[in-house]
């Protein structure tokens, strides 16, 4: 316990700096104040937490043309594109992903996901690392939502999941993650869209606000009581998030890209903000908000990258409109994490829900193939700078050490500090393991 310094080189109580460091080092165990902050600064216990970012490229995109290139394979297999060295010997990725290929050492990209049950579009399986099938009641909540609910807050300005998602035109692609059977006090809140205006206070004061709390509570304390939904816990959860906003102003701060260094903003680059088709934006400074929010307290961030349902015109597409922005948004967020000292405590996961077909149609497009697709991981403390997983000559199924995405949900809580024998119970009441029995991979953690 600290005491406050007083006149003449004593504490309140009396005691000299001296006399209180000495007695601080009698009592425990002969640590001095310098090495106790230096110990709680290598254990990383001072201003830190555990966070997730979560890219979902949109559709699926074609894992063969970016990390698992088979140059051997026949040229309607093969394809276009040519792997270029990384700064890890014996790995190569996709010559349109330079910035990735400069820092491998710091990234695991997966070559051999599988979970997809039957190739349709869905966020869900990378979101909550389960399929659609089979679902208790409620529904299965997404990784966000989990955490929301199991480690709540950092900070209460701050909202425990956040969702850089808008809306698409098909859905799915447009989801930050659902909350399931947790409700929708664990929702993503999702600052990008109309919402981000209303996060100040518009003419009033931070005491009327209290006041006006104060009164909404009382009124509707009966109706609150006799419900049995579990609806109305939801929305006060909301109600205390949304109080929490409006009476700091860091949630803003961290939404504000103009606090940021200009080089720092150049590094990530634009993009485009605009929808693209029924997907989501190519937006680069998306990456930058989601680094901001976490280190403003967020624990879990969403967002939604592109769309890479190149039934035509995969090449092209690839090329021409995602491949280059994904590269340098990604690549700038890794490097990002790692100069700023968040590398073990940030996680990163890049993926859509399934993989494509091996070979090439008559529209020069890739379908959809369940069998195995791919991903890339990176920070968490993980042991970056390697390669999980093989697919076989053609790139169309799993030869080596397949990954589900449970499995990697399963990383995620582990290195979130959650059990893999923790439960939530759904809306019957049943207890629900999160990760249906997936443990994490040994060879990241």
């Amino acid at each position: 316990m600290f005491s406050i310094q007083g006149r003449k080189g004593r504490l309140c109580d009396g005691l000299t700096r001296r006399e209180a460091l000495r007695i601080g080092a009698l009592g425990l165990g002969g640590l001095t104040l310098p090495d106790l902050l230096r110990a709680e600064q290598d254990a990383s216990i001072r201003h830190s937490h555990k966070s997730v970012i979560m890219i979902y490229l949109v559709g699926a995109p074609p894992h063969q043309d970016m990390y698992d290139l088979k140059m051997d394979a026949p040229a309607e297999i093969r394809g276009e594109f040519s792997p270029i060295p990384t700064n890890v010997p014996g790995i190569e990725i996709c010559e349109h992903m330079p910035g990735l290929a400069k820092i491998m050492d710091k990234c695991v990209p997966l070559r051999s996901v599988y979970g997809s049950p039957d190739g349709a579009h869905d966020s869900f399986i990378c979101y909550t690392g389960r399929t659609t099938r089979n679902q208790p009641p409620g529904g299965w909540p997404s990784l966000g939502s989990v955490v929301s609910k199991m480690q709540g807050s950092v900070n209460p300005a701050i909202p425990p999941f956040v969702g850089l998602a808008p809306d698409a035109g098909h859905p799915p692609y447009g989801s930050p993650g659902l909350p399931g059977f947790l409700g929708v006090g664990h929702a993503a809140f999702r600052p990008t869209g109309p919402a981000r205006e209303d996060m100040v206070l518009q003419g009033i004061t931070e005491e009327r606000l209290q006041n006006r709390k104060s009164l909404y509570a009382s009124l509707d304390k009966l109706r609150r009581q006799v419900d049995a939904s579990g609806m109305m816990d939801g929305l006060d959860a909301i109600n205390q998030q949304a109080l929490g906003i409006l009476t700091s102003s860091r949630l803003a701060e961290a939404l504000d890209l103009s606090r940021e260094d200009p080089a720092v903003r150049e590094r990530y680059g634009k993009g485009d903000t605009n929808r693209y088709g029924d997907g989501a934006p190519r937006n680069l400074e998306h990456f930058l908000l989601a680094r901001r929010l976490v280190e403003a307290g967020a624990r879990v961030v969403t967002l939604n990258f592109g769309r890479w349902d190149f039934h035509s015109s995969n090449f092209s597409e690839a090329k021409n409109t995602h491949l280059p922005w994904f590269d340098q948004g990604l690549s700038a967020l890794i490097e990002d994490l790692h100069a700023r000292g968040l590398d073990r405590d940030v996680a990163v996961v890049a993926w859509g829900e399934f993989g494509r077909t091996p070979k090439i149609n008559a529209d020069a497009g890739r379908d959809h193939w369940p069998q195995v697709g791919g991903g890339l991981i990176a920070g968490g403390g993980f042991r970056t700078g390697q390669v999980i997983g093989a697919t076989d000559r053609l790139g169309g199924e799993i030869a080596d050490r397949p990954v589900h995405f449970g499995e990697v949900h399963a990383t995620l809580h582990h290195f979130l500090g959650i059990s893999s024998s923790a439960t939530l119970r759904d809306l019957s009441g049943r207890p629900q393991y999160l990760t249906d029995g997936y443990h994490p991979l040994p060879e990241l953690i």
